[in-house]
């Protein structure tokens, strides 16, 4: 009798560029690991908090080593094998705490390097779509490699309701926007890791 093929499982680091507790974009991530659990086999996706990061000072870097809660996060990007943003825009631009984020893991060695990596936001009419551009510029640097297709872009204020009272996506259609971008960044995971 052959043996089944095991399918491999991704690990998504996922991160959220608003601090805010009940952040749309929080809640994009929220739903994005639900959907993960329930339709998107061979995914597991953690949200990782970035609230606890100090801004970046090279002062607080001795003798090569950084503060624990930088390395603690610089550990849990070099283990993903994928990345899942979610981030408001703030003047045409991603957020302050994102940028941060994304400088202390690019300290070296650098721990984006040649990693998939997929952007989602929700925001105003644009639905944060200029912070996406930007996180695609910055991604060029990194050498992460985004997804091109599906782009997901929600404007969270246009009828009808995209989320509850509690940030939480209760639109039936952007849940299948985002399984589909999921799926992508499923898919193009594994085959920048051969595995397809």
């Amino acid at each position: 009798m052959e043996a089944l093929a095991v399918k491999p499982v991704i690990k998504v680091a996922a991160l959220c560029g608003s601090l805010r507790k009940g952040s749309f974009n929080r809640g994009l991530l929220r739903s994005a690991i639900q959907l993960s659990k329930e339709s998107v086999n061979g995914m597991e996706i953690e949200y990782i908090d970035i609230s606890p990061l100090p801004m970046l000072n090279t002062d607080l870097e001795v003798n090569g080593t950084f503060p624990p809660v930088v390395e603690a996060f610089r550990q849990k990007i070099l283990q993903a094998d994928s990345v899942l943003f979610a981030s408001p825009e703030y003047n045409f631009s991603v957020t302050g705490p994102l940028k941060n984020a994304i400088d202390w893991a690019s300290r070296p060695p650098n721990c984006w390097a040649d990693k998939a990596a997929a952007i989602v936001s929700a925001g105003g009419s644009f639905g944060g779509g200029r912070a996406q551009y930007h996180l695609r510029q910055i991604g060029v640097y990194l050498d992460l490699h985004f997804i091109n297709k599906p782009e997901f872009y929600l404007n969270a204020f246009a009828p009808p309701a995209k989320f509850d009272s509690d940030g939480t996506l209760i639109d039936p259609p952007s849940k299948e926007r985002l399984k589909e971008v999921l799926l992508s960044l499923l898919a193009f995971t594994l085959r920048l890791k051969g595995q397809c």
